[in-house]
């Protein structure tokens, strides 16, 4: 519930939810649960444009989990760093923090605990996370880099995702200013989110958008943007 509360906006809703989760890991001692939701609660810091907040919120999870949590656990609290250092444009810490990722998802074996429920939190998320954090890092060449590696996700089965995904590969082409790319990454992104209910998703266009304003004379980057705003209306977070 929480999650969708973050897909439509509603963030005050969403802490609440996790609050009560992380208050529940600590009333039962769950040390691995109360370091996945203060990760998870990094992400909609995050989200909801506080990255400091968030790298500092992700590295507490990470280091409070360190010797009680699965390495996934651990993993996934070093993308959600990864994701609040690109935000902050801090290259450094951001490509540290993916390493590390890799270093615990490769750390993973076979007949050892590992939590279900972040079955998701796999090499190809891994991929797909970083690219977007090396989109926010303006640095095209590494995003191209990652993306190469991120699986491909059929949009009939990963609707949001893969709209999301190619609305960061547009934005990527048009920091290496390759327009033809970007437009075509763009219209594919426009064609799955107008399908998709959630503002989150959402914005990732309309970023593409506002990086698309230098070539708003051009006839096909007009009629993208006016099509942008209208079939997926802005919504305040």
């Amino acid at each position: 519930m929480g999650w969708s509360a973050v897909d439509t906006g509603h963030h005050d809703t969403t802490q609440r939810h996790f609050i009560h989760a992380l208050h529940l890991a600590r009333a039962a001692g769950n040390v691995e649960s109360g370091c996945y939701v203060m990760a998870t609660m990094a992400l909609q810091a995050f989200l909801r444009g506080n990255p400091e907040q968030a790298a500092d919120m992700a590295e507490g999870a990470y280091e409070r989990g360190l010797g009680h949590a699965a390495p996934r656990v651990l993993a996934f609290a070093k993308l959600a760093e990864a994701r609040a250092h690109g935000r902050t444009g801090n290259a450094q810490a951001a490509k540290a923090a993916l390493g590390r990722t890799e270093e615990l998802l490769d750390s993973i074996r076979p007949g050892s605990h590992d939590p279900e429920q972040l079955a998701y939190m796999t090499h190809a998320r891994l991929a797909a996370d970083a690219t977007e954090v090396h989109r926010n890092l303006a640095d095209p060449k590494g995003a191209f880099a990652w993306n190469s590696q991120a699986k491909p996700m059929p949009a009939d089965r990963f609707t949001r995702a893969t709209g999301i995904r190619m609305a960061v590969l547009a934005a990527s082409h048009l920091q290496a200013r390759e327009l033809e790319r970007g437009l075509v990454a763009a219209n594919i992104s426009l064609r799955i989110l107008s399908n998709v209910h959630s503002t989150r998703a959402h914005s990732y266009l309309h970023d593409v958008t506002r990086a698309l304003a230098r070539w708003k004379t051009r006839p096909e980057v007009a009629d993208l943007i006016r099509r942008t705003r209208t079939e997926l209306p802005t919504t305040a977070a």
